[in-house]
């Protein structure tokens, strides 16, 4: 039986021993569409963000104009009849987003909420990620949204897209991600999002197809491993790899055009219950 990596908190390693239990150990370089960095033990953050570059020699660049969380959107890989579909405000919003401004609100199931708080006072506050509201957001709050990239210092090509998120009015960090596409065992492409944890991460899969109306539709709704879905990932106390597949947990995101801007609808569910709902409102930046 493999273990944890021991000298972390308590917490961590319980929820890192029980993927261990439940999930399944992997060679990393056979499943290049799952892996992807690694939080540190003793950073969060911004501090992470800056310790990951240094030990990867990358460059940051903290204020990367016009700056996408897709580089194109053609790299979805939809067909000639679903990209002439797709709205084009959502095109540009995903190969721009650094001139997009996000306000949300946030709506929970009061059955799940017990659960966002321990959460919340367990592991979000003390990482700075995956750190929701456990309140109910009924008027819009502004979002700092900034896009982080890594370049690497020969090529000068961006090797990672950070989408940094925090509430304006408190700093409160909601999210810190690594985005970009990936290809699955089936060849089917989808939007992935690495949130870097303590020793692993948490890494969301997210198939794309576009509604009638010309909104994007993303959704981690796969059945095994190896579909779009929900992971998790770590190294134990050996240093080799473990993965698990989070079936019951899913995050369908649809986002399209409308008259004041871009509208988005995000609903997390688990075992088919929806646990929250967020809504944005997404605009361009003044440029005065």
């Amino acid at each position: 039986m493999r273990f944890a990596y021991p000298m972390q908190k308590i917490q961590d390693w319980l929820t890192q021993q029980w993927v261990i239990l439940r999930g399944r150990r992997i060679n990393p370089d056979e499943f290049p569409w799952l892996t992807g960095p690694f939080g540190l033990l003793d950073s969060i953050g911004k501090d992470f963000i800056e310790k990951f570059a240094e030990s990867e020699n990358l460059i940051i660049d903290y204020h990367t104009a016009s700056q996408g969380l897709i580089p194109s959107m053609k790299l979805l890989n939809l067909s000639e009849a679903e990209f002439s579909k797709l709205s084009k405000q959502v095109i540009s919003f995903y190969e721009n987003t650094a001139d997009y401004h996000l306000d949300f609100s946030v709506k929970w199931n009061p059955f799940f909420k017990i659960f966002g708080v321990l959460i919340t006072k367990l592991f979000s506050v003390r990482i700075n990620q995956l750190n929701i509201p456990t309140e109910n957001i009924k008027d819009t709050e502004s979002l700092e949204s900034e896009i982080i990239t890594l370049i690497d210092p020969d090529s000068k090509k961006i090797k990672y897209t950070i989408w940094y998120r925090s509430i304006k009015s408190s700093g409160q960090v909601v999210y810190s991600g690594i985005y970009g596409v990936c290809t699955l065992p089936s060849g089917h492409t989808c939007v992935k999002a690495v949130f870097p944890l303590p020793n692993g991460n948490a890494t969301v899969i997210m198939s794309p197809s576009i509604g009638k109306n010309g909104e994007l539709i993303l959704d981690s709704s796969g059945k095994k491993f190896g579909d779009a879905g929900f992971y998790f990932l770590l190294k134990d106390s050996k240093g080799d790899y473990w993965s698990q597949f989070i079936k019951s947990f899913k995050d369908k995101l649809i986002i399209g055009e409308k008259e004041d801007g871009i509208l988005a609808e995000q609903t997390l569910t688990l075992w088919n219950k929806m646990v929250l709902k967020f809504n944005y409102k997404i605009n361009l930046k003044s440029k005065f």
